[in-house]
């Protein structure tokens, strides 16, 4: 099974659920019963498997496999660790449009940025996190449940002159 046909088999199992919530209560009941002890059975078997050192970072990288060991609380690379190395991954893109993404910390659930260079404060940036910088990380932390982005304090904020005769603003040459 390849990560398409397991997102597809994921979408299937959320739809199931929504039609098990649907089911009158002793049918729902004995069926959410019987995933919890599914759920149960197999991460202990997935625990098994992380104890006897089965488990690194290599293996969690694969997605379906690091999404099922977070489900059980077994994912062997810590949160910071993951966000962090998203964040290597989209340098070099901000780097060619002249920005750049600071990590400020990982706290509660919560990834704290600060966008650096042309980034900082280009109206654009709010795209360039949501499309670039989010989606790595949401990739490799989805258990992540905020991310929160503030532009570089000291980036000179770009200043824009007017000409009345013009209807795009020029840049203001010193």
């Amino acid at each position: 099974m390849d990560d398409v046909q397991a997102r597809e088999r994921v979408g299937r199992v959320e739809t199931l659920l929504e039609e098990l919530e649907a089911l009158p209560a002793p049918a729902r009941e004995t069926a959410t019963e019987l995933m919890s002890a599914l759920l149960d059975l197999y991460g202990e078997g997935l625990s098994r498997i992380a104890a006897a050192g089965a488990v690194g970072a290599e293996v969690a990288s694969d997605e379906l496999v690091g999404h099922l060991l977070l489900l059980h609380g077994l994912h062997p690379v810590p949160l910071t660790e993951r966000v962090t190395g998203a964040l290597d991954e989209v340098r070099p893109y901000l780097a060619s449009h002249g920005g750049g993404v600071e990590l400020l910390g990982v706290e509660a659930g919560v990834v704290r940025l600060r966008l650096k260079g042309s980034c900082s404060g280009c109206p654009s940036s709010t795209v360039t996190l949501r499309h670039a910088v989010e989606e790595a990380i949401q990739r490799a932390a989805p258990d992540i449940d905020e991310i929160v982005a503030e532009d570089d304090p000291e980036a000179a904020p770009a200043l824009v002159a007017i000409d009345l005769t013009c209807p795009v603003p020029l840049p203001m040459v010193s």
